[in-house]
């Protein structure tokens, strides 16, 4: 029995990253106010955004403007420099593309955004009412490109090589299989792999050498085994309470769809492997940022337009520019598999690729670990609640979702 690990951006999260979507758009303003200086022309602008002095005492230069901003008291952030600009309608004209004008919005109402999702909306419109449309789907795609650089930029900028493995957090990943966590139509294969371990001593042993245990630890636990085979004349009749310490997966996937390389720091041990699904940093035109809900219902009209253009940034297809997806496709097609979920939201922006694993007829189960607040709550709910949107068959989702008395949080750096 395998597992797979689903790694979304609550995982750097927890280990201190400022990675949310709001951070990287505040960075963005940082960096447009740092390129007022040397400016020495009325306009500054990019393909998200143009920002245009139009009268006032700075002599329509963005230059004059920097050095009118207190350099060392009271310096004003980025945001503070872009909200006065925004009030000050009468010197300043401000021009948003429709892609980041719904982002920046998104920000200031929920205090949060989901930029494949804009995205995807935005993209979706040009094929339902595209008369209302005030943008192409080239102009769309070239702005999320831009976008996609700017934030390869950005989590560069923000990870150091100085990240440390969270010891909770790795007791997690590599830590034993418990029965309560498998779904009521897959206990037989439970049952099966504890027969499998009880009778392959040397598979056993080989197991435990690659999860770093050897010498005395290996051979305790292998004994233990031995035991309990004697003790119990079939496997379904031991009770968990012997079996926690002992029942351990062949195989983890670590399935990373961040960017940064935090997960590498888990997957020294031979059992392990990481996939980064959506690219890394070290090759940044590896990186995939789009959209990927093939069950949407309007996917199928993405499909019939003769412009490439709209299936340019669509996951499933994107996908095909390297072999991750299929070594994710042979390890779940190799042997039955837990997943666990650590800081991945399970939103639609991954829904092909998650209902691919979540009903895949090898998954045994679906473990959330979920986010604890200060005020003592948490989203446990909310993430169940996006789980069940990759699903179609809602039977099978109940059944497979690990209920929240047998779940635990995602641990936390200390602050």
């Amino acid at each position: 029995m395998n597992r797979i690990i689903l790694i979304g951006n609550g995982f750097d999260l927890a280990h201190g990253l400022p990675t949310r979507y709001e951070d990287f758009i505040n960075w963005y303003w940082e960096k447009r106010v740092d390129s007022f200086t040397g400016n020495i022309s009325s306009i500054s602008e990019d393909c998200l955004c143009s920002i245009k002095i139009t009268s006032g005492n700075y002599n329509c230069c963005w230059n004059v403007f920097a050095f009118s901003l207190p350099k060392y008291f009271n310096k004003p952030s980025s945001k503070e420099v872009i909200d006065y600009i925004t009030n000050d309608s009468k010197s300043f004209e401000l021009s948003f593309s429709p892609f980041f004008k719904n982002i920046c919005t998104s920000i200031e109402t929920k205090g949060w955004v989901d930029i494949e999702k804009e995205y995807y909306n935005l993209l979706r419109s040009t094929i339902i009412s595209p008369d209302n449309c005030n943008y192409t789907v080239s102009e769309l795609n070239k702005q999320l490109l831009y976008i996609q650089d700017l934030l390869a930029q950005y989590l560069s900028s923000v990870t150091t090589d100085d990240i440390k493995c969270n010891a909770e957090i790795q007791h997690q990943i590599y830590g034993n299989i418990h029965k309560d966590d498998i779904c009521i139509g897959q206990l037989q294969v439970y049952y099966d792999y504890v027969d499998y371990l009880i009778q392959q001593d040397d598979v056993y042993q080989r197991l435990l050498c690659q999860y770093g245990f050897d010498g005395p630890n290996r051979h305790f636990k292998a004994e233990e085994i031995k035991r309990l085979k004697k003790q119990f004349s079939e496997s379904s009749e031991m009770e968990e309470v012997y079996l926690k310490d002992l029942i351990i997966p062949e195989n983890i996937m670590l399935l990373n769809f961040n960017y940064t390389e935090v997960t590498d720091k888990y997957g020294e041990l031979k059992v392990a492997s990481t996939n980064h699904i959506h690219g890394d940093l070290n090759n940044p035109s590896s990186m995939i940022l789009g959209y990927g809900d093939e069950l949407d219902e309007d996917y199928k009209d993405f499909l019939k337009q003769s412009d490439n253009e709209c299936l340019r940034h669509i996951k499933s297809i994107k996908y095909l520019e390297s072999d991750n997806y299929r070594n994710l496709l042979q390890f779940i097609e190799s042997a039955p598999y837990q997943v666990y979920i650590m800081g991945h939201s399970c939103g639609n922006s991954d829904r092909t690729l998650l209902n691919t694993l979540f009903e895949h007829k090898n998954c045994v189960s679906i473990k959330p670990y979920y986010y604890q607040k200060d005020d003592g709550s948490d989203n446990y709910l909310e993430i169940a609640q996006n789980i069940c949107r990759n699903f179609t068959d809602m039977k099978l989702m109940r059944d497979r979702v690990v209920n929240k008395m047998f779940c635990e949080p995602l641990p936390q750096v200390s602050k």
